[in-house]
């Protein structure tokens, strides 16, 4: 009877051992199943965690593309109001449009980056799909802002363009107006004089003896025939003194008396303009030496 009972008893230990090991076995793989699933969970915990953080981090960086920006709201006082836009301004908002499409760049390249990242971790969440779709159609929308803004500076270079143009004829006008108004002036202030002998002054057909008797009494007058090039021209606006070499000079042109007077300085006679105005009347003087 006891090699019958032993014969079980080694066979139930068999048995047990064989179900310890299978058990054993389950449990490892039950355990390293367990450690997988919470490695995976936890890797998909972070990979989310990273994927909403970016898709904030792009949503954010597209919010401060807005119609409320400061540079449309610039540019399109500027356009309603018809402002006066200088090339400062221009420079201004070309900048910012480039730093706008410099920001579109760089989230579209994240954009593209978090999507190949998902794919290679096999993160799959509604939640964050539906995400970056939407973040897709604010890049879009975004872009088309950007792409309003560049026709807006586009229309501020036209307008520094003519702005430019119209100041410069503008200037032009000015100058032209002013070379005007000094050239008639000038015209106005010029008088111009010759100093000479009584024989110079008739030799150059300037003045002539009339009347008298027998060559004696004869008064000289201007002829009123002139030659422009022996004669010095001056602006009595700006100088009211006619200096002479002589001792005694006579005035034989029709100028004021009371425009005038005529001075001894240094033993030799100088005229003083006393009226510029009464005085350049008569436009040539001609003042004889005696």
């Amino acid at each position: 009877m006891r090699r019958p009972v032993l014969f079980a008893l080694i066979a139930v230990a068999v048995v047990l051992a064989i179900v310890a090991a299978v058990l054993f076995v389950r449990y490892r793989k039950v355990s390293t199943d367990y450690t997988n699933m919470r490695l995976a969970e936890e890797t998909a915990r972070v990979g989310y965690s990273e994927a909403f953080n970016a898709i904030t981090e792009i949503q954010d960086s597209l919010n401060a593309i807005a119609i409320g920006d400061t540079t449309v709201q610039m540019l399109s006082t500027g356009a309603q109001s018809e402002l006066k836009v200088t090339e400062a301004v221009r420079r201004q908002a070309l900048d910012r449009v480039n730093v706008l499409n410099a920001s579109l760049k760089r989230n579209k390249a994240k954009l593209l980056k978090l999507e190949a990242s998902l794919r290679k971790s096999g993160v799959k969440v509604a939640s964050l799909e539906k995400m970056i779709v939407t973040l897709k159609q604010t890049m879009i929308e975004k872009e088309a802002i950007v792409a309003q803004l560049s026709g807006q500076v586009d229309s501020l270079r036209t307008s520094v363009t003519g702005l430019t143009t119209e100041v410069r004829q503008g200037q032009e006008t000015i100058l032209a107006r002013d070379q005007s108004i000094e050239e008639k002036r000038r015209e106005l202030a010029t008088i111009y004089y010759i100093v000479g002998s009584k024989k110079e002054l008739s030799t150059l057909g300037f003045i002539v003896a009339k009347g008298g008797v027998l060559g004696m009494g004869k008064t000289v007058e201007a002829t009123g025939r002139y030659t422009e090039s022996y004669f010095t021209s001056m602006d009595t606006d700006q100088e009211t003194i006619i200096p002479t070499s002589a001792p005694k000079v006579q005035v034989v042109s029709a100028q004021s008396p009371a425009s005038y007077e005529l001075k001894a300085v240094g033993g030799q006679m100088e005229l003083h303009i006393l009226d510029a105005k009464e005085f350049r009347k008569v436009k040539h003087v001609l003042l004889m030496t005696k």
